[in-house]
């Protein structure tokens, strides 16, 4: 369930912060335009609160440093 809740809020908010603020001339502008959005923004910079107020970036170079202390 908690899957379902996160992949929904993620396609809200794809469709809120990217998607709704753009006008596409075609598919293959839309495409880009998503991928720049998810690899420049979501991933790095844009803070979850499901992950502590961390971006995805920051959240994985925590783990990695956990894991190679264990």
């Amino acid at each position: 369930m908690l899957g379902q809740c996160v992949a929904e809020s993620y396609f809200k908010t794809l469709k809120s912060e990217c998607i709704y603020q753009n006008k596409f001339a075609n598919k293959e502008q839309a495409a880009l335009v998503v991928f720049e959005y998810i690899e420049a923004w979501y991933n790095r910079k844009r803070l979850h609160s499901a992950l502590g107020y961390m971006s995805p970036e920051e959240y994985g170079k925590t783990l990695n440093k956990q894991n190679i202390a264990a």
